[in-house]
């Protein structure tokens, strides 16, 4: 069971700031789910979560726009926030009097009715990025690293273009074209069908 939850609030970056959509993705069976990321208003989370237990909240990455409904989510459906140590520093901008209650562990796997998520680090959008491989599902929840359309956004703070487009080649191109992509902003696409514009981009990156 894949649920989508869509909220809409600003991304602030660098002094700037941005109105966003993000995608909230809740993935489990009636009993128990995961919620990957926590957009803007925890209450619509809360809401779709309808009473089932939260496993874990898990933060793809610590930009504002993913994190900034956490804490009062934890609160809501008490359950721990999960984020890779590199991002802690943005998450320290956030939330400068709270903490995750985890890492997110690249390498280990994380587990909600049913489904199996192996973790893989793929830094670049920020340090501490992270997709979630669902492996008997055929599927990837990429966050911001890898949208519809290509990589995600580089040239803010933290971020790098060469990084990002080496993590996709090396950690998602590995996948088979077939693999769905579920993506922090915008649409669902595919592993094959963003392959050719990445390497595309890698080969001009000389990379």
């Amino acid at each position: 069971m894949i649920e989508l939850v869509t909220t809409d609030g600003i991304f602030a970056l660098d002094g700037g700031e941005w109105e966003v959509t993000n995608n909230i993705w809740i993935v489990g069976d009636d009993r128990e789910v995961l919620v990957f990321d926590a957009a803007h208003d925890h209450q619509a989370i809360v809401d779709a979560v309808n009473g089932r237990r939260v496993k874990a909240i898990v933060l793809t990455h610590g930009h504002n726009d993913h994190i900034n409904a956490a804490v009062p989510l934890r609160e809501a459906v008490d359950a721990p926030i999960l984020l890779h140590d590199a991002d802690r520093m943005l998450w320290d901008t956030v939330w400068p009097g709270d903490e995750p209650d985890g890492p997110v562990d690249p390498g280990a796997t994380i587990s909600a009715g049913g489904h199996e998520f192996g973790i893989v680090h793929t830094p670049g959008h920020s340090p501490g990025c992270c997709c979630f491989h669902d492996v008997a599902g055929g599927r990837v929840f990429t966050g911001d690293t890898l949208f519809c359309g290509g990589p995600g956004a580089t040239g803010r703070s933290h971020s790098d273009e060469p990084t990002i487009v080496a993590s996709i080649r090396g950690q998602l191109l590995s996948l088979s074209d077939e693999t769905i992509v579920h993506t922090g902003h915008g649409d669902t696409t595919t592993i094959g069908a963003e392959r050719p514009g990445v390497l595309a981009r890698a080969e001009e990156l000389g990379i």
